[in-house]
């Protein structure tokens, strides 16, 4: 296209509104444009101020040389004439889309929350970011990377080549064109030599990478140099507290901040003799009580990663045999392990346990090791009862789950301790052994509700 005879008929108000925009685009992009653009209109702007006078120029007398020639109003004109020039490249550059450097290709029956980019589905994305609260998205970056994100996750799009997970799961998928594409989180830098590999991060601040194919390069706190990892390895990042440290500032919420209705009391593992763990198959770190979350894990894929969450409630002063109804709260946490789309949707069971042996499980020595029935495949009918089932889909936000069929109350109305302690099992296996590790808070997270029992007497009808 001939820019050149656009930029001379531009001063006289000759394009059309595309021949002008098309100018400007090309302005913008060409600096050999550019240049001759800001001289043809500075000329211009010139000629202009001095239309006036131009006859009286051409009657000069011969002997005075044009340079001797000084018009300070042709000049300030005409350097008003560029700085109105400069002035609109700026508000264009300033108006400007910011450039696409990826397209969310997938987003179906995903809830979004804080995003400050579009989240329909076949949409341009710049940098910015994606808060996802419920389901599955999936990312292809301009640079042939695709990053699914799972629910509930926040990732900021930075370039076709980094992004930033700031909370929550992805698993990237990175081609030949896409070597080098890096996804930060607060505790690493992970930076991709042409592989499969997924991350994690929580809000407690631990940080998880595993490598499915090829491998990645790890830089990160705690790391004198970068780490190589390869397929079927993992590293993980923890926060400043381990589970083994229990000397940590810690502020337990006593209970959900509403309850089921009037009338209701709760009841938590933080309230007296309450307590709450979870044992791991073949975990070398010992007692889990001070832990923060409680995790749970079903496969057959990776035995040692077998997981299940006790808990143990303290009725003492209440009055068992006037419950009419009862309803256990436990508040979804991500455990920063494994990876959501590799399980499917899954159904766990709580168990009310009746070994009185078995119940008196303490949080100071309790392992897998040292479980005996808790730990039981499957559990024994002399150990424990099923209570009750529920479902936690893939990509389900981090929501309060309530359970409370009528099996709660016969089994509290017929316990002869004042001590209740239960057990939950995920009963849902998974086609990979990378499969998300499921969570609950316990009662020493730092910020939601510990799980309760919320307990309706014949006096609050």
């Amino acid at each position: 296209m001939n820019f050149h005879d656009h930029i001379d008929r531009s001063l006289d108000g000759q394009l059309s509104e595309a021949e002008w925009t098309e100018l400007q685009q090309a302005v913008i992009d060409d600096p050999d444009l550019r240049r001759e653009y800001v001289e043809k209109r500075w000329l211009h702007a010139l000629l202009e101020s001095e239309s006036a006078s131009l006859p009286a120029l051409l009657e000069e007398p011969q002997w005075v040389k044009p340079a001797t020639v000084f018009r300070p109003a042709a000049w300030i004109a005409a350097a008003a004439a560029v700085a109105l020039f400069a002035g609109s490249l700026v508000l264009f550059y300033q108006s400007r889309p910011a450039p696409v450097v990826a397209t969310l290709i997938e987003a179906e029956n995903c809830r979004w929350a804080g995003s400050d980019l579009p989240t329909m589905e076949g949409a341009g994305l710049s940098a910015g970011t994606l808060a996802l609260t419920e389901g599955m998205a999936t990312i292809r970056f301009n640079s042939g990377a695709t990053v699914t994100l799972e629910a509930p996750s926040v990732l900021e799009v930075e370039s076709a080549m980094r992004c930033r997970l700031i909370e929550g799961s992805v698993v990237a998928d990175v081609p030949d064109s896409a070597h080098g594409f890096t996804i930060d989180t607060a505790k690493m830098e992970v930076i991709d030599l042409g592989t499969k590999f997924g991350v994690t991060t929580t809000p407690l601040g631990d940080s998880n990478v595993f490598v499915f194919e090829g491998e990645v390069k790890v830089k990160g706190e705690g790391l004198p140099e970068a780490k190589h990892v390869f397929a079927g390895k993992s590293l993980v990042s923890k926060a400043g507290a381990t589970p083994e440290q229990t000397d940590q500032e810690v502020r337990r919420v006593e209970a959900p901040a509403t309850s089921p209705g009037p009338g209701w009391v709760a009841v938590t593992t933080a309230t007296g003799r309450g307590r709450d763990a979870f044992v791991r198959r073949g975990d070398a770190h010992g007692p889990t009580g001070a832990h923060p979350l409680l995790m749970v894990k079903h496969t057959d894929l990776a035995p040692n990663n077998e997981r299940r969450a006790l808990l143990s409630f303290d009725l003492a002063g209440i009055d068992r045999a006037s419950l009419r109804s009862a309803k256990l709260a436990l508040k979804i946490e991500p455990s920063g392990l494994g990876f959501s789309s590799l399980v499917p949707d899954s159904r766990f069971a709580v168990y009310g346990i009746l070994d009185p042996v078995a119940a008196a499980w303490s949080e100071n020595d309790l392992t897998w090791k040292t479980g005996g029935p808790l730990v039981g495949e499957p559990l024994s009918a002399e150990t424990a009862t099923r209570l009750a089932e529920f479902e936690i889909r893939k990509g389900s936000p981090n929501r309060l789950i309530e359970v409370g069929p009528d099996a709660f109350v016969d089994f509290l109305r017929s316990h002869p301790d004042e001590i209740v302690s239960l057990i939950i099992v995920r009963e849902t296996g998974e086609s990979d052994q990378q499969g998300l590790v499921h969570a609950f808070a316990s009662k020493e997270h730092p910020a939601s509700p510990a799980p309760t029992l919320w307990l309706q007497t014949a006096d609050h009808p």
